[in-house]
């Protein structure tokens, strides 16, 4: 399955907590379901992640859960970048963000 984002196609959605290591030159979105709609609540970019709990102990998993009401309404799309650089993931990830306005990207742009 897939989620078109701007021109991108992201992997997913998924689950999140059915997300497992490894993740490497990705942009990523944290989702919230609710009904058959899914709202964009978060963006990023991640070079490596081996952590089991990535996104556990994520700085903004407080933010997510809050909006989404509960862990279970949360999913995962990423967009794989091989061969990217930090700045070109940033770069998507800051055009998503323009569009998107994810409530728990507020004061990160």
């Amino acid at each position: 399955m897939t989620l078109q984002i701007l021109d991108y196609e992201f992997l997913g959605p998924i689950k999140l907590s059915e997300w497992g290591p490894p993740m490497e030159q990705v942009v990523y979105i944290l989702l919230m379901r609710t009904n058959d709609t899914f709202q964009v609540m978060y963006v990023n970019e991640c070079e490596k992640s081996q952590d089991v709990d990535f996104f556990q102990k994520h700085e903004k998993s407080k933010c997510w859960i809050d909006a989404a009401g509960s862990k279970e309404h949360l999913y995962l799309s990423v967009y794989p970048m091989w061969n990217s650089t930090p700045y070109e993931r940033k770069r998507l990830a800051n055009k998503i963000i323009n569009k998107y306005k994810p409530s728990c990207n507020e004061g990160n742009v």
